[in-house]
């Protein structure tokens, strides 16, 4: 699958979700609606794409919008960045402090709702393989013997963890000064 039907799928769940129906679930939806080979391959692009967000400054940007962010908290807010769509997940891997712009983020921060984390994300396409088969446990059977036919397994956090930009303190000077927006939007005036 490449990387613009990845992306087209994201969108067509993302026109899909809205009242009563989270993200998530659309997600799943459209992929349940694909042969298996499909959802496989939608899921090695993820686990690139959400490999490639393994970042310092990225998890500086989930921590000043999740008022914290663990390492599970972490992997649910890069899913969150992928379920954003294409143009808001390249902004922000280019600029992570541009997530303050996003209207979701600004809104969380008003109303201290959680904004772009989305656990079940990350899981969609083992849903999906189980809407088509019955058993959950299918899509990880079958996950292994793609990976091996495919002789790589995409990059997980693991492999791209020494690779993640300057280490930097998340205290709230250094916030302010690395991303300024999210930093004014969650922690307020540094002077205060």
């Amino acid at each position: 699958m490449d990387t613009t039907e990845f992306w087209r799928i994201i969108d067509s769940a993302r026109g899909r979700a809205g009242e009563g129906l989270a993200f998530a679930e659309a997600l799943v939806e459209v992929l349940a609606a694909r042969p298996p080979r499909e959802i496989l391959q939608y899921h090695e692009r993820f686990e690139e794409f959400h490999a490639a967000l393994y970042r310092w400054d990225l998890w500086a940007a989930g921590y000043l919008i999740g008022g914290g962010c663990s390492d599970d908290g972490f992997i649910d807010f890069r899913a969150g960045v992928i379920a954003l769509g294409q143009a808001w997940y390249e902004r922000a891997a280019a600029a992570p402090d541009s997530l303050a712009e996003h209207p979701e983020v600004s809104a969380a921060a008003v109303a201290d709702d959680d904004a772009v984390f989305d656990e079940l994300v990350n899981y969609a396409a083992a849903y999906a393989f189980e809407r088509l088969t019955g058993d959950e446990d299918d899509f990880y059977e079958a996950w292994d013997a793609y990976a091996a036919e495919r002789s790589a397994v995409p990059a997980s956090a693991a492999d791209v963890a020494e690779d993640m930009g300057e280490r930097f303190s998340f205290d709230d000077a250094e916030l302010h000064r690395r991303l300024p927006h999210l930093a004014a939007l969650f922690l307020g005036d540094l002077a205060r």
